[in-house]
């Protein structure tokens, strides 16, 4: 499967399965939901201290799988996770990239002084999946 193809079916998907390594090299997986930005980066919002977060931070090769909504054709895209700093402050440049993402997902917010506080609260950060290959099923159903 060539990059392009995984690409573009990732970026017309939100819902997908990251998987990161833990401690012991056994697979980790969680339900996330994702956007991908204009650089092609997957950007996932995560708090901090989370098994997500602490696997990809020791180890950053991830993966993300993402199935059709039929079940029957998946892209499951590999690469390295980089880490915005978690955001301590409701107007840091975390802080926005966490409105950027909210906002690309689900729309404008409410109250975005809340929500700002609220990510501090639970100490979030942005990762972002580099992708650097892919592998999949597009052809069926």
């Amino acid at each position: 499967m060539d990059l392009i193809s995984a690409r573009s079916f990732v970026r017309d998907h939100r819902n997908g399965i990251l998987i990161t390594l833990k401690g012991n090299g056994r697979p980790q997986s969680s339900n996330i939901v994702y956007a991908v930005g204009s650089d092609g980066g997957i950007r996932i919002s995560m708090t901090d201290g989370r098994a997500k977060a602490r696997n990809a931070r020791r180890d950053p090769r991830v993966s993300l799988h993402v199935n059709r909504e039929d079940f029957w054709a998946y892209v499951v895209v590999e690469g390295t996770a980089e880490f915005t700093p978690v955001t301590t402050d409701p107007h840091d440049a975390t802080a926005d990239a966490l409105v950027d993402l909210h906002r690309s997902l689900a729309g404008e917010h409410d109250d975005w002084d809340d929500y700002r506080a609220a990510m501090v609260k639970d100490g979030r950060l942005v990762m972002t999946i580099r992708v650097d290959n892919a592998y999949g099923m597009l052809n069926q159903g």
